[in-house]
């Protein structure tokens, strides 16, 4: 799948190429793609370039390594016709130069391996136009395939067809748990697709490879994208970054564990390696207390006794001291829990609830819940009970003008001649 600048030009013979330099600006190139960081340095003039190159067919889901004279001659992109076990093939060239080497070290190649085959030639225009009509069958070979073996009743799944550009050969890659016997159902493709057959086994992280899609975490799936070579992941791995043993959260799409459970192993390998590791139970005049799990993020050790679900964390240090108590044979009287707050305020948080001024809108709910409720506890209105509850204005400002009143002839200077008349307003 690659974006509009990838598809072929208008003679139909070579594609464009956005030639991005490795910055594909719409994730559409193909999957298994590598960035050769190396093209834009220059090289001595009398080394001699390494004289393999890397290929990938089938956008990215099988790479292979060719030997040819004159590496230089071929770009990163372009479409070569290379040898086959049985007549040719086409691919594109996914890499050249000294990171070939490293690849093929990597994957255990040999530079001086027999089975190596070698570089024919640039594709020519009728080469290019018969590959692109090989994989226009692929999908209704793929459904023909899986309807025959279900046919012979094989327990085994086909997951991918590639037919090879000259169409010549066809390479029917499955998955299966046990051995199967197939030798009937080449008879039956041979007979049906009038092309060699070839059967490769693969296993199920493979497929999801070759299939691919998106991942809990919203990404495309790290097997499709760039993982070569699959690393075992164990239930161990779990345990020790505190996860729960749940097989649906902790499977991928391919029904095994996740490959990113070995992403951060090694930095909570090494974090642990603070708590002690004799540390399992310990003994107070309370009892026994089991180790339940490991915080590496407050550096806590949670116990608890026998036949009580209540955890009470511990610190590193006060584990470690209880640890040489017991070697003592001396049980302490309590394990001294740290306490630990489970709900911490948001103005704790963050440092902008001031300036927005930001509130919980529950506190509001409440206090309209209780009128309500006191209002039909009376048997009135809510509306008329939320009023009646407010002072009126008429009465807080007799009460104001009483105290000013109070506090004026408090204030005043005490005179003989001083009495009290009233007012009468003037006429005229």
């Amino acid at each position: 799948m690659g974006c509009s600048s990838c598809e072929i030009g208008g003679s139909g013979t070579k594609p464009k190429g956005c030639k991005s330099n490795g910055n594909c600006g719409t994730s559409g190139c193909n999957r298994m793609n590598t960035y050769d960081w190396l093209s834009m340095i220059p090289v001595a003039e009398f080394s001699i370039p390494f004289p393999y190159i890397e290929v990938s067919f089938n956008h990215g889901s099988r790479k292979d390594y060719f030997y040819c004279s004159n590496p230089l001659q071929y770009e990163k992109g372009e479409f070569i016709t290379v040898e086959s076990t049985v007549g040719y093939d086409i691919g594109v060239v996914s890499l050249t130069g000294e990171l070939v080497k490293l690849q093929m070290k990597k994957k255990g190649v040999k530079e001086n391996n027999t089975d190596i085959k070698k570089v024919l030639h640039t594709s020519t225009e009728d080469e290019i136009q018969r590959f692109y009509d090989s994989k226009k069958i692929e999908k209704e070979m793929l459904i023909e395939s899986r309807v025959i073996a279900r046919q012979l009743n094989l327990e085994m799944k086909i997951a991918e067809v590639e037919v090879q550009a000259d169409n010549k050969k066809a390479t029917f890659f499955y998955t299966a748990i046990d051995r199967v016997d197939f030798r009937e159902l080449i008879r039956k493709y041979a007979e049906r697709f009038k092309l060699k057959i070839e059967m490769r086994q693969i296993g199920i992280r493979q497929e999801a490879a070759k299939v691919g899609g998106i991942g809990t975490c919203g990404r495309e799936l790290c097997c499709s994208t760039w993982i070569n070579d699959f690393k075992a992941v164990n239930t161990s791995a779990a345990r020790y970054q505190n996860l729960s043993i749940n097989q649906t959260k902790l499977s991928g799409q391919c029904g095994r564990l996740k490959c990113c459970l070995n992403y951060e192993l090694d930095t909570y390998l090494d974090a642990l390696k603070v708590f002690p590791t004799n540390a399992d139970r310990i003994k107070t005049k309370a009892g026994t207390a089991y180790l339940q799990k490991k915080d590496i993020f407050k550096n806590l050790m949670w116990y608890s006794f026998e036949k009580s679900n209540t955890l009470y964390p511990l610190t590193i240090e006060r584990v470690k001291e209880i640890v040489e108590l017991n070697k003592q044979s001396i049980l302490p009287e309590e394990l001294q829990a740290v306490e630990v707050s489970k709900k911490q305020n948001i103005a704790d948080k963050t440092d902008f609830v001031d300036v927005v001024g930001q509130f919980s809108l529950k506190g509001l709910e409440r206090a309209s819940k209780k009128k309500k409720n006191a209002a039909k506890a009376k048997g009135t209105n809510p509306t008329q009970a939320a009023n009646s509850t407010q002072p009126k204005p008429q009465n807080r400002n007799k009460d104001n003008h009483k105290k000013n009143h109070h506090q004026k002839g408090k204030n005043a200077p005490s005179s003989d001649n001083s009495t009290d008349k009233k007012s009468t307003p003037k006429k005229g």
